[in-house]
């Protein structure tokens, strides 16, 4: 239980920073007393604790988006009303995850997580991130997004089926080169991930049930629930910190724990 609480509190503390929650929770599994992957679905599961703290946080956002969604089929509100664009534009923007999901199914769960490729994944992104934020404009606002962009944005969440990636630092990435300010790429970001972490956190939930795995469904419960309360203040502070500041922080952090983890790796410290 505390393991499992330890592991609630990094992937609430790690999933809207740009840092891969993923790889967190894949490197810290190494390193607890069990010293054993937590797993694709301990993961898939916790994240629907953090998803719900987005669910609060954009509340208003998300009720506005759906009325108007809907709206717009009855003729209440305008088919070009921003809202009920951005309905669509999240449903276009999952697509490309949940068909990759689908597809890489077994990779995600067995190659993927392979700790050689979260050390490479937590460096090159970095730089892709350190790289986005020093060369975008970051003048367009969500008024702004049309389809390609959504699509655009929604295959650099997908890559976050790789641990170590980060699913807001690759979505956010993309909306910087694309010339989006930082609040509005993290925004759209966040709301994006709403379907596609539901999703995938409840199916991994009833595909566990009655199976074996590390966490018992008690103890991965009380960390989901950590996860929400640390993941609702983290929002809170990253929306206000990019708003004022760059990612640079976040990139140096990036490359030094890729690094440590590759002379880890190289030495025999820790098993791939």
């Amino acid at each position: 239980m505390i393991e499992a609480l330890i592991l609630g509190f990094v992937q609430g503390l790690t999933e809207f920073l740009p840092i891969s929650s993923s790889a967190h929770l894949r490197i810290l599994g190494e390193l607890l007393p069990g010293a054993q992957d937590p797993g694709a679905a301990f993961t898939a599961i916790t994240q629907i604790g953090t998803e719900a703290a987005v669910v609060v946080f954009f509340w208003r956002d998300i009720v506005r988006i759906i009325s108007h969604w809907f709206g717009s089929f009855t003729g209440r509100v305008p088919r070009n009303d921003p809202d009920a664009r951005m309905g669509w534009l999240i449903i276009v923007g999952s697509i490309p995850i949940v068909a990759l999901g689908v597809l890489f199914q077994d990779e995600i769960e067995t190659t993927f997580r392979s700790l050689w490729i979260v050390a490479t994944m937590l460096i090159v992104f970095g730089i892709i991130l350190g790289l986005a934020d020093w060369a975008g404009r970051k003048t367009r606002t969500l008024r702004e997004l049309n389809v390609p962009h959504g699509i655009l944005f929604g295959f650099a969440q997908a890559l976050a089926l790789i641990p170590g990636v980060s699913r807001s630092g690759g979505t956010i990435s993309m909306g910087l080169f694309l010339g989006y300010e930082r609040a509005a790429a993290a925004r759209y970001a966040f709301l994006l991930a709403i379907p596609a972490v539901f999703g995938s956190g409840f199916y991994q939930l009833f595909k566990s049930i009655g199976e074996p795995s590390v966490y018992g469904l008690v103890e991965t419960g009380a960390a989901t629930l950590v996860a929400f309360v640390v993941g609702l203040l983290v929002i809170a502070f990253f929306m206000n910190y990019i708003s004022k500041r760059s990612f640079l922080p976040f990139v140096i952090y990036r490359i030094l724990l890729g690094g440590l983890l590759l002379v880890l790796l190289g030495t025999g410290v820790l098993s791939a």
